[in-house]
């Protein structure tokens, strides 16, 4: 009797990154359409902070939406990056931001969280690397939601996946 191994690996690469990151631009550029924000400058900021976090293994997670009162409301998307350790996950698509929503009194606002990789750096190494990130984060309280957090979407390259969650009004 024969036994057979299959071992297979994946290196994630910025090609992955870059196919990931694509995802969320285009769901941000169907926020854009809907309630006019974010600008088109600054989905491409995104999306390059995005590509270069993956590659890092630095992202923990991005929230990017409307504020009203502090708190999250529908409009908002939160990616939240994690690794596969082999196992599978779908690549949706893009899309399904609900139009439609009162965005009024509201502000457009994101919040970004580091992956425990990025808490293991030496504080000089996070300095240099956001000083290449377009968008230099600085401490602040995270939002709390109004509402509650619905996951929808997982957009999956290489090994590693972004869990996307919509905010949904009670």
């Amino acid at each position: 009797m024969s036994s057979y191994t299959i071992t297979e690996s994946t290196t994630f690469t910025v090609t992955h990154a870059r196919h990931m990151a694509a995802k969320v631009s285009a769901d941000l550029k169907r926020m854009q359409r809907f309630y006019g924000h974010p600008g088109d400058i600054d989905i491409v900021n995104y999306e390059c902070e995005v590509i270069e976090l993956l590659k890092a293994g630095y992202l923990g997670t991005l929230t990017v939406g409307f504020l009203r009162d502090s708190q999250w409301i529908e409009p908002t998307l939160r990616y939240t990056a994690r690794d596969l350790a082999g196992m599978a996950a779908n690549d949706d698509d893009p899309g399904r931001v609900l139009p439609g929503r009162d965005i009024s009194g509201a502000s457009f606002y994101n919040y970004l969280t580091y992956s425990t990789a990025w808490d293991a750096l030496p504080q000089s190494e996070k300095d240099a690397f956001k000083r290449r990130m377009p968008f230099y984060r600085t401490n602040a309280t995270q939002p709390t939601v109004n509402g509650y957090l619905v996951n929808d979407k997982t957009y999956s390259a290489g090994g590693r996946a972004l869990g996307r969650a919509s905010v949904r009004a009670y």
